[in-house]
C-alpha cells in the first residue's frame, strides 16, 4: 500500500471512528438546556451519557467477530444506519426513559460500525506501522472532539439541542454515501476448509483473547485509561459550567483544550515509535497520568480549587491518552492478526464498559464536588500502573524492545 493509499484509508476509517466522539461530546454543553425540558436534573441527563458507552460497548462485543465472519464494510454500514435512525428519533424526545433508550440504541449503531476501524488498520498493517497508522487516525479523529462541543454550543443557541441529534443524523448520512464508494473491503477472504460463522466460534475466539494475560494486560491498561478520561468528560459540563461558573459559550474552549494536549502527546508519539516501541511508550503514557492524579489530589486536599490550577493539570491527565491508546491497542492487536475485529471488539467493550461504569459512579452520586471525578481519575491510573506489570510482564513487554528496522 502506497503512501497515498494510505493516507485515503486513514481519513476513512477516522470519518467513521469520529462517530464515537462526536455522539458523546456534542450535546455536552446542551446537558442543562435538556434537563431541564425534560423536567430532571444535570446529574440524571449525565447518566445519559453511561447509557450510551454501555450499548457501545455491547454493539461491540456482538458485531465485532461478525465482521471477522461476514467482512467489515456489511456490518459497519449497517451500524452507521442503525444510528442514523436512532439520532433522528432522539430530536423528538420528550422523556428521560426515552432518552435513555434511544441512546441506547443509537451507541449500538456506532459500535458496529467503530469496531471496525482498528481492524481494518491491522487487516493492512502490523507492528510499529500498525501503530504509526493509528497515531495519525487519532490525530484526524481528536478534531471530532475539539469542535464537537464547539458544534453543539452553536447549534443549541440556533434552535435548541434537538439540531445537535439533527447535526448527528446528517454526518452519519454522509458518512452512508462516502465509504460504500471510497472504504475497500479488507477483511482476507474465508478459505475452504475455513468454518462458517457460529456461536461457539465466536465464544471461543473471545475466550482465546480472555486468557492472553500479555494482550489482556495492555486492554485493561487501555480500558482504565479510557475510564479516566471518562470521569473527566462526565463531570466536565458540572465542573465547568455549575463549579467554576464557566458560560456554556467557554465550555467548549476549555473542554478543546484537553483535546490539544491529546493531539500533542499523539504527534510526540508518532516521532518516538522510530526510537521506541509502543509498550514502552505506553508505559511512559500511564505514567504521566498517575502523576497528574497524584497532583489534583494534593492541589484538593491542599484547598487550591481554582480553575487555573485544577484545569491545567485535568488537561495533562486527559492529554496523556493520546500516548496510551495506540500503544496500548497496537500492542494487544499483534497477538491477533486472525480474529482482529474479535479482539478490538473485547478491548473496545472493555474500555466503554470502563467508561460507562466509572461515569455512573460519578453521575450517580450526584455530588456537587470535584472529589468523586478527581478520585475516579486516580483510581483508574493507579490500576493501570498496575495491571499492565503484572499482566504484561517483563517478558512480554521485551517481546516488543527489538530495535526498529
Amino acid at each position: 500500500m502506497d503512501k497515498r493509499q494510505t493516507r485515503q484509508l486513514a481519513l476513512l476509517v477516522a470519518a467513521n471512528t469520529a462517530l464515537a466522539p462526536l455522539a458523546i461530546d456534542a450535546y455536552l454543553p446542551a446537558l442543562p438546556a435538556m434537563a431541564e425540558d425534560l423536567a430532571t436534573t444535570v446529574h440524571h441527563t449525565e447518566l445519559s451519557l453511561s447509557v450510551f458507552l454501555l450499548g457501545f460497548s455491547l454493539g461491540q462485543l456482538i458485531f465485532g467477530p461478525l465482521s471477522d465472519r461476514i467482512g467489515r464494510k456489511p456490518v459497519l454500514l449497517s451500524g452507521i444506519f442503525v444510528f442514523l435512525l436512532a439520532s433522528l428519533a432522539i430530536t423528538q424526545v420528550e422523556s428521560l426513559e426515552g432518552l435513555y433508550a434511544l441512546r441506547f440504541l443509537q451507541a449500538l449503531g456506532g459500535g458496529a460500525s467503530v469496531v471496525n476501524s482498528s481492524a481494518i488498520v491491522r487487516d493492512c498493517f502490523s507492528g510499529r506501522e500498525a501503530a504509526k497508522v493509528l497515531s495519525t487516525v487519532a490525530v484526524i479523529m481528536m478534531l471530532a472532539p475539539l469542535i464537537a462541543p464547539a458544534i453543539g454550543s452553536l447549534l443549541l443557541g440556533m434552535a435548541g439541542w434537538w439540531l445537535i441529534f439533527a447535526f448527528l443524523a446528517a454526518y452519519a448520512a454522509f458518512l452512508l454515501v462516502v465509504l460504500p464508494l471510497r472504504l475497500p473491503e479488507t477483511r482476507r477472504k474465508r478459505e475452504a476448509d475455513e468454518p462458517p460463522a457460529s456461536l461457539l466460534q465466536v465464544a471461543r475466539d473471545y475466550a482465546s483473547v480472555l486468557r492472553h494475560g500479555p494482550a489482556m494486560g495492555y486492554a485493561l491498561t487501555q480500558a482504565m485509561g479510557f475510564g479516566g478520561m471518562f470521569a473527566f468528560i462526565t463531570a466536565s459540563p458540572y465542573v465547568y459550567m455549575q463549579h467554576f461558573g464557566v458560560t456554556a459559550a467557554w465550555y467548549p474552549v476549555l473542554f478543546g483544550a484537553n483535546i490539544l494536549f491529546m493531539f500533542t502527546a499523539n504527534r510526540l508519539n508518532v516521532r518516538l515509535l522510530s526510537r521506541l516501541s509502543p509498550p514502552r511508550l505506553l508505559r511512559i503514557g500511564i505514567g504521566i497520568q498517575l502523576s497528574a492524579a497524584i497532583l489534583l489530589v494534593s492541589a484538593l486536599a491542599l484547598g487550591l480549587d481554582l480553575l487555573y490550577v485544577i484545569a491545567p493539570l485535568l488537561m495533562v491527565f486527559v492529554g496523556a491518552n493520546g500516548m496510551v491508546a495506540p500503544n496500548a491497542i497496537s500492542s494487544a492487536l499483534e497477538y491477533f492478526p486472525r480474529i482482529s475485529a474479535t479482539a478490538n471488539a473485547l478491548i473496545g467493550s472493555m474500555q466503554f464498559a470502563s467508561g460507562a461504569v466509572i461515569g455512573m459512579l460519578i453521575a450517580g452520586l450526584a455530588m456537587d464536588s470535584l472529589w468523586p471525578m478527581i478520585l475516579g481519575m486516580l483510581g483508574t491510573a493507579l490500576v493501570s500502573n498496575i495491571l499492565l506489570r503484572v499482566l504484561a510482564g517483563r517478558r512480554a513487554l521485551a517481546r516488543h524492545e527489538t530495535p526498529p528496522d
